[in-house]
């Protein structure tokens, strides 16, 4: 079969491999979607924590089951997506229902090779059945999972103030599950294009260029003097994450969806004397999933919105690097296998 590996950092060529074995507990997919993700992108520059090389890419994945690995809840034949972090099940977090931070966590295309292949074997346990949605779909239903976990972590309520920091794909999807649990949303970017997408696709009602010399002021204005209870970054920028301390309100949560490689440094006092929470979101849990799928389902999102970019597999080595570049407009690529 054919797959397609990140060598080194800049560099992927296409390979040959075995198609994978039956195993016990394992399930077989033919991949048919693939979402291009921040991960890749990072880990395609060398900006990717916890990475090594070589590595095939790819967890936003979409496929058709071809083997249930003895899971009697699916048939061979459906469309289906699976949760693409591997846990241990026994670890501390595990037993504390919390697998998406798994001591041993292996995240497929990140610790473990991903999905940039024909055929991938994945655990039984972490099948999710398409419901009806298409391929394209359930390839969009990891990134927005990761939002929609970020968002739960907040405990956002109706009505209250949502700072998202950041409207690439994560921060997007952020923004959507915020407004479905009621929260008012306030978009910060340093891309007027992205702002500008989050009017007109989300219908954000705030959008605030993050390069302004007025965002407090801009703030205060929106919140009526209160400022955000919710800070959420889904940039992964330090110079983002540090600066957003300031525009939380008092009593409010901050929560790190986003990861960057330096230190987060904040006044204590200032934090302090708000009374401050600040949390991580990482990954999401079958809960998460279950949620976007319902969401989906039900037309509380719109798929439709984020795939901007289609290539074919043979023709990702090719287009990957653009990619990078904020100037082609990309919020979603997502690459088809036939």
């Amino acid at each position: 079969m054919k797959v397609l590996v990140c060598s080194k950092p800049g560099e992927l060529e296409y390979t040959t491999g075995a198609k994978p074995k039956l195993e016990p507990n394992r399930a077989l997919l033919k991949i048919k979607r693939i979402g291009i993700c921040g991960t890749d992108l990072h880990a395609f520059e060398g900006t990717q924590p916890f990475f090594q090389y070589p590595r095939v890419l790819g967890h936003e994945l979409a496929g058709e089951l071809v083997d249930t690995g003895g899971n009697s809840d699916f048939k061979p034949g459906e469309k289906a997506c699976f949760i693409p972090y591997f846990n241990c099940g026994n670890c501390i977090a595990c037993r504390n229902r919390k697998p998406n931070c798994c001591t041993q966590m292996q995240v497929c295309g990140v610790h473990v090779d991903g999905g940039m292949v024909e055929y991938l074997s994945v655990p039984s346990s972490s099948l999710l059945h398409g419901e009806g949605l298409s391929y394209d779909e359930l390839a969009l239903v990891e990134p927005l999972a990761i939002g929609a976990h970020g968002v739960r972590r907040a405990q956002v309520q109706p009505e209250e103030w949502v700072l998202v920091l950041g409207a690439g794909p994560i921060g997007l999807g952020t923004m959507e599950f915020a407004r479905i649990a009621g929260g008012r949303v306030i978009a910060l970017d340093i891309n007027e294009q992205r702002l500008q997408f989050c009017k007109e696709k989300l219908g954000v009602a705030h959008t605030i260029n993050a390069l302004a010399p007025d965002v407090l002021e801009r703030l205060k204005e929106i919140t009526n003097g209160d400022m955000p209870t919710v800070v959420m970054d889904a940039t992964g920028s330090q110079k983002a994450i540090n600066n957003a301390f300031q525009y939380m309100a008092h009593g409010a949560r901050f929560v790190l969806i986003g990861l960057q490689k330096g230190e987060i440094t904040f006044s204590h006092p200032e934090f302090h004397k708000r009374e401050g929470t600040l949390m991580s979101s990482r990954n999401a849990t079958r809960e998460d999933f279950e949620h976007v799928i319902s969401s989906l389902k039900n037309g509380l999102v719109n798929p439709k919105t984020y795939i901007t970019h289609r290539v074919q597999f043979d023709q990702v080595k090719e287009q990957f690097e653009s990619w990078l570049n904020p100037e082609t407009g990309v919020i979603k690529a997502i690459v088809e296998i036939p």
